[in-house]
């Protein structure tokens, strides 16, 4: 019996990826490094610890840390989703479909826990989700299923209690790994991509999903 949904926060209910590669983009032009939103495409999923040590390994520039990078684009984040953050399309309409389920809906955020309060804070979020978890409290990130299992710990449910809503391969990985039901809602330039087949349920909105999938998911077996 489904009595959770786990939502990733980037992509899913906020499109936030095209705000992150600007933000990188700022960031690391400061230590010299030519990033660009292609590149920055390439590390959809990962954290931003993740991106900047990766960078690091191929640029090891001078004069700021690690940290303060990450810091920075953070920083940087936090000004644009201030400014311009939005909900995704469809977000009120699944908020709103789990919600009238005999079970609350359940938030998966991925980054950091001051990236998660200025998403809450921007698009009115407080008080929608019962458990929030950030990635940030992991020692390893997606598509390491860490994130899935530590969440499922702290609703006291089964793998099979659970559907995982994903937008990134990496993401869609770590709730496969971790043996949820998946559904998975592809940014358009990778939707036509096989990789995310391996999802229990692929669509290219949040509003296609209907009590037909619900039902379906309902009575899946998941599985890696």
């Amino acid at each position: 019996m489904i009595k959770a949904a786990i939502f990733d926060m980037d992509g899913v209910l906020i499109d936030s990826e095209p705000y992150w590669q600007e933000a990188a983009i700022k960031a690391f032009a400061k230590v010299g490094v030519p990033m660009t939103r292609e590149m920055m495409a390439e590390t959809t999923g990962l954290r931003v610890d993740e991106v900047v040590a990766l960078r690091y390994q191929q640029f090891a520039w001078n004069g700021r840390s690690q940290k303060e990078v990450e810091y920075d684009i953070l920083d940087e984040l936090d000004k644009i989703i201030a400014a311009r953050g939005e909900r995704m399309a469809g977000a009120d309409y699944i908020l709103a479909f789990f919600k009238s389920r005999v079970f609350g809906s359940r938030w998966l955020p991925l980054h950091t826990s001051g990236f998660i309060e200025a998403v809450l804070s921007k698009l009115d979020l407080h008080g929608e989700f019962e458990v929030i978890h950030s990635g940030e409290l992991e020692k390893y990130g997606k598509p390491h299923p860490a994130i899935y299992i530590s969440t499922l710990k702290k609703l006291s449910l089964n793998h099979d209690q659970a559907i995982a809503l994903e937008d990134s391969f990496n993401g869609l990985l770590a709730a496969k790994t971790a043996r949820l039901k998946t559904v998975v809602i592809p940014e358009n330039s990778v939707r036509s991509q096989t990789k995310h087949d391996i999802a229990d349920l692929k669509l290219r909105s949040l509003s296609e999903f209907s009590e037909g999938h619900f039902k379906i998911l309902c009575n899946s077996n998941p599985g890696v």
